[in-house]
């Protein structure tokens, strides 16, 4: 089973420079956070091979979570080939993600 690519500064631009990256940032305090760790697995698998899963952990690469202005956690990046192209704040359904995705391929 595919697993999601964790994030730090050293690799956030090899990661998502190319193709479809959905990026998670979040914080092992937030629970919002921990409601959606299971679906970001899922996901993981689903797009194997196909888009790039990742989470950032806001404590640990504060400069990210600046650069990429998150203010509240969870916030869901999208990017393609590097460019963000859209960003959801909070907890939604996987089908939400599912679909977000789908329309970037």
């Amino acid at each position: 089973m595919a697993k999601y690519i964790e994030l730090t500064s050293a690799n956030f631009d090899e990661v998502t420079s190319k193709g479809i990256s959905m990026v998670d940032f979040w914080a092992p305090w937030c629970g919002p956070c921990r409601m959606i760790a299971p679906v970001i697995d899922e996901l993981a698998a689903d797009f194997e091979g196909k888009a790039n899963i990742c989470k950032v952990n806001t404590d640990e690469e504060q400069d990210l979570a600046v650069k990429y202005g998150v203010r509240s956690i969870p916030t869901i990046v999208f990017m393609r080939d590097g460019e963000v192209v859209d960003t959801l704040i909070g907890a939604s359904s996987k089908q939400a993600f599912t679909d977000k995705i789908n329309s970037l391929l």
